[in-house]
């Protein structure tokens, strides 16, 4: 059993870069660099953007989508958190622990711009929404250039069309890296000294739950064992015979 402590301050510690790199982005980048910081020329700046929806710009349409996705993101907050806790307990994969708290503090970094940024920020909360809580709008800001153009005529159903590069921030990183890494390495994380301590486990339960054998069963058992052994004499007794015989 570990203890789950160091999983829950490393999130944290991602969750207050996060909510930094925002709140920089929203009160020093906005107003005075007009959203734009190029970071490397041609290939990598911070643009602020405000996104509606899901990661990488993707969005929920109509009237109840932001509220849906905001309320889905909580249930999933609260789900990845007794999860992390619960595969602390039973020992799991460091690097499975370390990536799930990755995920989490990621779901919680974009849940507080949802909830809080429409009544918090200026000009946070969409023009269409009845209410800024639950609707606010999450923070982006990574912009690689190389990923936008036109896709090669080649690949099949883009070929020919624009692609605009998604952007986004350090919370939809976390939450993509966490996902990669366990995909790359799901089966050493699952491969667990854990998991044979569990079959152990289960198996010792098993044996202890089994019903003890009564005196008679015993005695039965016993005088079973001393005919077996009694009839296995009589039968070495005989072939020694037979081969006395034969000489």
């Amino acid at each position: 059993m570990k203890s789950s402590q160091k999983y829950f301050l490393f999130a944290l510690l991602l969750i207050i870069i996060d909510q930094l790199i925002k709140l920089w982005m929203h009160f020093v980048v906005l107003p005075n660099h007009f959203g734009n910081i190029d970071l490397i020329p041609n290939v990598f700046k911070l643009h602020y953007v405000l996104n509606k929806g899901m990661a990488f710009g993707m969005e929920l349409g109509g009237e109840y989508g932001k509220l849906a996705l905001t309320l889905f993101r909580l249930v999933a907050m609260v789900g990845i958190g007794w999860y992390l806790n619960h595969l602390a307990k039973i020992g799991s994969h460091e690097g499975l622990l370390w990536s799930v708290a990755a995920i989490w503090a990621g779901a919680i970094g974009n849940v507080i711009d949802s909830t809080f940024y429409g009544v918090l920020l200026d000009g946070n909360m969409p023009l269409e929404a009845s209410t800024p809580w639950f609707h606010g709008q999450v923070i982006d800001m990574f912009y690689f250039y190389f990923l936008d153009g036109f896709w090669p005529e080649w690949v099949p159903v883009l070929g020919g069309t624009y692609n605009s590069t998604p952007i986004f921030n350090f919370a939809d990183a976390c939450i993509f890296c966490g996902v990669v890494v366990i995909l790359i390495f799901q089966k050493s994380f699952l491969d667990n000294k854990v998991y044979d301590d569990m079959r152990e486990t289960v198996s010792e339960i098993t044996e202890a739950d089994a019903p003890e054998e009564t005196e008679e069963v015993k005695e039965e058992k016993a005088a079973t064992d001393g005919d077996n052994i009694q009839s296995e004499s009589r039968e070495d007794i005989q072939n020694e015979e037979n081969l006395n015989n034969k000489e």
